[in-house]
């Protein structure tokens, strides 16, 4: 009998072992990237709400983009290929250093207090990602455990400033390989997003969360609504990443100095606000994507010009991210073009900005987790057929170069692409 209970013990100790050990880890990143998540949160809610009360502050582009390429140059970062390194580290590429956080936290500010068109999402991905290698290096982890708690630095600010714990998590997991999910993460990456989640709201900093208006009733002509707007939505998918990395790559070909081809991105992206005149598409958009999920848009083609100001911005060398331009091109798609297949144009716009969203990251079940969030789990069936078919038909385009596609889309076998790498 006691040599039985001592057998059981032993089969059970390495997992109350690791509980320990990442209940640890896992609550200590977690309280770190809620707190940095809460303070770029609040930095860039105050630096927008300072652009929109001067527009002058657009004029200073150029000299935010000499202060962005000079502090990455100073710090022996001129190269940094930002989220795509993170994507990398979790794979044991190299790892983020601390000071990646500072700077890309910043650079983001100065991008968003000057009018450049980017996100959050990059920067939350990168400043987690260096916080939490840290983290694992002042504790001398080994090589699997640096990899898994990059992953919950990674969930943690992207919970903290979205308020999307299960999408985080979901996210962090899926999109470095897709197709090969990291169960052995899961526990700790869910422990730092909700940890993560908790501090900007006891701050008084809400995440994000919609109203979903206009869902239609289930059958067979909505389903098919909703799948014709999800192929479109792939497609968009194709053209912003196949954008974003052309504009990139044409930046860097024609323009090899830094200096000169971010003050080349600051003009271009002047004089197209001067010329469009709202000023919708400097920023992040936020306000514009209510407007769509409340089925407005101001012309059928804001989707288009938020591509081309994003592109511009963030190839030129500013920071930011690329998922909220992407919801913005995902909303305000859906909603002009959701009518013309019969759908409510904020409905349209709901699935369009999920659907987008899966295009381009790659991940299916953290865009369906993001529809719950975001949504509260109405029409859920139309979410999960619109990431389903966005999914499939978006290809092996992706806005991360260093993302691993494991297996094919078409069928079960392993991506070209992965099986070159083995």
């Amino acid at each position: 009998m006691a040599e039985r209970l001592k057998a059981r013990l032993n089969a059970v100790l390495p997992s109350i072992l690791a509980l320990g050990r990442w209940l640890v880890l896992a609550a200590l990143t977690g309280l770190a990237c809620g707190l940095a998540g809460a303070a770029f949160s609040w930095s860039v809610a105050q630096v927008t709400a300072l652009r929109l009360a001067h527009s002058w502050l657009l004029f200073c582009m150029p000299l935010a983009g000499l202060a962005i390429v000079f502090c990455y140059r100073m710090s022996g970062m001129a190269n940094d290929s930002g989220t795509n390194q993170i994507i990398a580290s979790v794979r044991g590429g190299e790892r983020p250093r601390l000071r990646l956080g500072l700077l890309i936290f910043l650079a983001s500010v100065l991008t968003h207090l000057t009018g450049g068109s980017a996100g959050r999402e990059g920067a939350a991905l990168q400043i987690g990602g260096s916080i939490s290698a840290g983290i694992g290096r002042l504790l001398r982890l080994g090589e699997r455990s640096l990899n898994t708690i990059i992953q919950c630095g990674m969930a943690g600010l992207f919970s903290a400033l979205f308020g999307t714990p299960l999408t985080a998590t979901v996210f962090a997991l899926e999109v470095v390989n897709v197709g090969h999910f990291r169960y052995a993460a899961l526990f700790p990456c869910l422990l730092s997003a909700l940890i993560a989640n908790a501090i900007p709201q006891c701050l008084g900093l809400p995440g994000e969360a919609y109203h979903l208006l206009g869902t239609p009733e289930l059958g067979p002509v909505s389903l098919l609504q909703c799948g014709g707007l999800a192929i479109l939505a792939a497609v968009v998918s194709i053209a912003f990443c196949v954008l974003m990395h052309k504009t990139d790559h044409l930046y860097k070909k024609y323009l090899p100095n830094q200096y000169l081809r971010v003050l080349a991105g600051a003009a271009l992206v002047i004089v197209l606000t001067l010329i469009e005149g709202s000023g919708d598409y400097n920023g992040a958009g936020g306000g514009v994507i209510e407007l769509a999920l409340e089925g407005h848009v101001r012309v059928p083609w804001a989707f288009a010009l938020k591509m081309v100001f994003t592109a511009l911005t963030l190839g030129a060398g500013f920071r930011g991210g690329e998922i909220v331009p992407t919801l913005f091109i995902g909303s305000t798609f859906g909603c002009a073009v959701g009518p013309l297949l019969g759908l409510d144009p904020a409905f349209g716009a709901a699935i369009s900005m999920i659907a987008l969203f899966c295009g381009v990251v790659n991940c299916p079940l953290a865009s369906i987790f993001l529809a719950i969030e975001l949504f509260g789990g109405g029409g859920l069936q139309f979410f999960a057929l619109a990431c389903a078919l966005s999914f499939l038909l978006s290809g092996n385009y992706s806005l991360y170069s260093s993302q691993n596609i494991v297996y094919s889309k078409l069928e079960a076998r392993l991506n070209d692409q992965s099986r070159n790498r083995e």
